[in-house]
């Protein structure tokens, strides 16, 4: 093997989970992210040895999102997306299932570039600058679609924050909530 090849299979082995993970939360469906990640490296492969000397995970990433875009672009717009796949948590206590079914359900609702930019700074906690160059596009951009990205979770979630079996009427929102901005949400940064 040579020196590239095996620079490039410790960098798949090294990255392959997380690149996996990232594209089954923008297709909701293994098989899909599997394809998706398959070509991206594929391509990464082809251009490795000038891909290498910048940052190969940011270029990965973009491949992945633009396969992912491109595809949409050819699939009809009634594709359903499956749930967000999470890292196993042996720690977390069965109550917390429903909290994480709630917000793969709102974030598998967002737009692409949106479930992108909110997968990568969230939970794969990548700085925006990376973001933005995985993406091609602005710092600007990036903080753009967090913030609408948020916007949308937030409103998503807030309509259903009340616990199970307990009816909350729109003025019994507005009573516990005066502001009328949704109080439920993934955090700042």
């Amino acid at each position: 093997m040579t020196s590239d090849a095996a620079e490039f299979a410790e960098f798949v082995a090294e990255h392959g989970d997380g690149l996996l993970r990232f594209a089954r939360s923008l297709t909701g469906d293994r098989h899909r992210a599997e394809d998706l990640v398959q070509s991206a490296l594929a391509r990464t492969y082809a251009r490795w040895p000038s891909v290498r000397r910048r940052d190969p995970l940011a270029y990965v990433r973009r491949a992945v999102v633009n396969g992912r875009i491109s595809g949409w672009r050819r699939r009809s717009s009634t594709d359903v997306l499956g749930a967000v796949p999470d890292l196993p948590a042996p720690d977390r206590p069965d109550d917390d299932v429903v909290e994480r079914l709630r917000m793969r359900a709102a974030l598998a609702a967002l737009p692409t570039r949106q479930r992108a930019v909110l997968v990568l700074r969230y939970l794969l906690d990548v700085p925006d600058g990376e973001i933005a160059a995985a993406l091609g596009t602005s710092e600007a951009t990036v903080r753009s679609q967090a913030h609408r990205g948020l916007a949308k979770l937030r409103a998503r979630l807030g309509e259903a924050a009340a616990p199970a079996g307990t009816a909350v009427s729109p003025a019994g929102r507005a009573a516990a909530n005066p502001s009328g901005r949704p109080s439920v949400g993934l955090g700042g940064r």
